[in-house]
């Protein structure tokens, strides 16, 4: 891991070239467009046409590209019900109930979190709070498997009220979803799953198919197309968010514990060989026994080289005078995930502004945020939690604002809105304020 001395020095490397970066591909992707395709084209401009192509001919479109990009023909795409209680029957019992046990956590937690309408009939306004009416969640799959985004994702939108939810997500090299993700549906509440991937998925999903319905909103992780298809669809369907490698940063003092440090840098660096984790600390000789910890453990994992790879090229540790600079550096940073592995983590809380989710304390740790402590997991990346909130219940709700005065109220606001009116050279509104002024 790089190590760099001082608050400022750090804020540079950190910081630098800081966000999403969704225009560059490396040459095995343009090789697999090419491939698909029949043109060499930049993730970009593959999406651009796998969208026309879904829009304008549906699950033809859809069958054919899975066909082309996932080199499978997914068959019948809607998965039938019985085969998704089939997954959840047959699961092994430890898995159902680890399934169950978060179920209870999340679904507790983003119950918490429901808005409620209100009206203040003297002041004469209000608010009312609505659920959107449809929704598709997006599922990584194909060589992975990921039943914690199932839950992670369905399940804040149900607790909002969300009529309609669907799952897409690739099949696997059985020829069908993993049975974990089918059985983790089940569990969450899915409406329907289509064993679909890609940015196609994703455009059958926003302009919807003859098999797949059209939806209000689209959330969810995936790869780089995914992503694009997202960012390219947004105000033709709302999109929660647009997702990069994962990150996180671990601020320790010297009462910190080197071996959990290192455990959960390298729980985040064995997602993809682009994570990013970091290490804040006051604390020299913590910061080599993390340093030495975690070649120690890069030795037992089994995705070992992804790991290094992260560590190596993105990795970092930061030494700052105090724990105050080190808040300072991360809120810079603005990570997806923020641990405090430092004495009285609480009193720290507050200080952070810039963070997807804070872990205070060490048996806090983000590994039971990625499953079982109740937030959703989908989190801002790429520094994007400078303005914007993890998924949750308040992304699937719309606030409409309810005005209902009082004749009286009317009128004495009448005259402020005719003055502001014909200082911006609006007569029309100012003659509809006045003209009620004059019924009274």
């Amino acid at each position: 891991m790089r190590e760099i001395e001082g608050l400022e020095p750090a804020s540079e490397l950190l910081c630098r070239n800081r966000g999403l970066d969704l225009d560059q591909a490396p040459s095995h992707v343009l090789d697999r467009t090419e491939s698909a395709l029949g043109r060499r084209l930049t993730p970009a401009a593959a999406v651009e046409v796998i969208l026309e192509d879904v829009r304008t001919r549906g699950d033809d479109a859809v069958r054919e590209l899975t066909r082309t990009l996932d080199g499978h023909d997914p068959g019948e795409f809607e998965v039938p019900r019985d085969i998704i209680a089939k997954a959840y029957d047959e699961a092994p019992e430890s898995l159902v109930e680890a399934l169950e046990t978060a179920e209870r956590r999340i679904r507790r937690f983003h119950e918490a979190t429901v808005p409620v309408g209100w009206m203040d009939e003297e002041e004469g306004y209000g608010q009312t709070v609505n659920a959107v009416e449809s929704v598709g969640v997006y599922v990584p799959g194909g060589t992975a498997r990921y039943p914690s985004t199932v839950l992670m994702t369905v399940i804040p939108a149900k607790v909002a009220g969300v009529e309609r939810v669907i799952v897409c997500t690739p099949s696997g090299p059985g020829g069908s979803p993993a049975p974990a993700v089918l059985a983790a549906s089940r569990v969450a509440g899915a409406d329907k799953v289509f064993q679909i991937g890609g940015a196609q998925a994703v455009a059958a999903m926003a302009y919807g198919t003859e098999t797949v319905p059209a939806v209000d909103m689209i959330c969810g992780p995936g790869n780089i197309f995914v992503t694009l298809a997202k960012r390219r669809l947004f105000g033709q369907v709302g999109i929660d968010g647009l997702y990069g490698p994962t990150e996180t940063v671990v601020i320790a003092d010297e009462t910190a514990n080197p071996t959990l440090c290192a455990a959960d840098l390298l729980a985040q660096a064995e997602h993809d060989p682009l994570a990013t984790p970091v290490l804040i600390t006051t604390s020299h000789s913590l910061a080599e026994s993390v340093r030495s910890e975690v070649e120690l453990r890069l030795q037992r994992l089994d995705r070992r080289e992804i790991a290094r790879a992260a560590v190596e090229i993105r990795g970092c540790i930061a030494i700052v005078d105090d724990t105050d600079e080190a808040i300072v550096l991360s809120n810079r940073f603005a990570p997806e995930h923020l641990s405090l592995m430092v004495a009285e983590p609480l009193k720290w809380v507050g200080k952070v502004r810039n963070a997807g989710a804070v872990f205070a304390g060490e048996f806090s740790h983000e590994v039971l945020g990625d499953y079982v402590a109740g937030p959703s997991h989908v989190m801002p990346t790429g520094g994007t939690a400078r303005f914007s909130s993890g998924l949750g219940v308040h992304s699937f709700v719309r606030m409409t604002p309810v005005v209902a005065l009082s004749e009286p109220t009317a009128s004495g606001l009448g005259r402020a809105a005719a003055e502001l009116a014909r200082s911006e050279g609006l007569t029309g509104h100012a003659e509809a304020a006045e003209i009620r002024a004059e019924l009274l």
